[in-house]
């Protein structure tokens, strides 16, 4: 994205709050790429043949962005900080419903050797990552948001120092102690 892009995705999320709906039309083109690339990334750690596809992720996200028009927008890195937030949600929510599902939701019963099948293994790591990072952010909020920007947004210590307001090593430092606290906190959740 272009300097100039950038400061135009700013001033249109502002035009965006402001009430203006046409700026929402003109500001998703500008965005688009950078969306869907961001969902390729949550999409790549995802297990091979996951029935959501990136577009799809992309397209739910819009959706719900659309109704995050009430957000003070302060920039184009808090726009995709809030995304990625959306995007790590969906796929939560996905991988939650997958994991109801085989305990039996709303499916048909199924054999023994049909469940062995099932490749839910990495949902049942996003969900523990989301449980240990939902608790990290009840010690650490910022720490966690450090870990939403970095990892899930894949924002640059530049660019997450802007969103939370901090400077760029007490970005470094939150990251650093954050991903040491998730493994022991997933590593402690898995023996339980």
């Amino acid at each position: 994205m272009t300097r100039h892009s950038t400061h135009e995705v700013t001033l249109l999320l502002r035009e965006w709050c402001r009430g203006d709906r046409s700026a929402l039309g003109r500001l998703v083109p500008l965005v688009h790429d950078e969306l869907h690339r961001l969902a390729h990334r949550y999409m790549s750690r995802e297990r091979p043949g996951h029935s959501l596809q990136t577009t799809a992720l992309v397209n739910e996200a819009y959706l719900r962005l659309i109704d995050a028009s009430r957000v003070d927008w302060r920039d184009r890195a808090h726009f995709f900080a809030i995304s990625a937030n959306v995007m790590r949600r969906i796929l939560v929510e996905f991988a939650r419903s997958r994991a109801s599902r085989k305990r039996g939701g709303n499916e048909p019963r199924l054999t023994l050797d049909e469940c062995a099948d099932l490749p839910l293994e990495q949902d049942a790591d996003l969900v523990a990552l989301d449980d240990a990072l939902n608790a990290l952010a009840e010690l650490d909020p910022r720490e966690a948001r450090v870990v939403e920007l970095r990892f899930f947004g894949g924002l640059t210590e530049s660019e997450a120092s802007g969103v939370l307001r901090v400077s760029e090593k007490t970005v470094r430092r939150d990251w650093n102690h954050a991903k040491v606290w998730l493994l022991e906190e997933m590593e402690r959740g898995a023996k339980r």
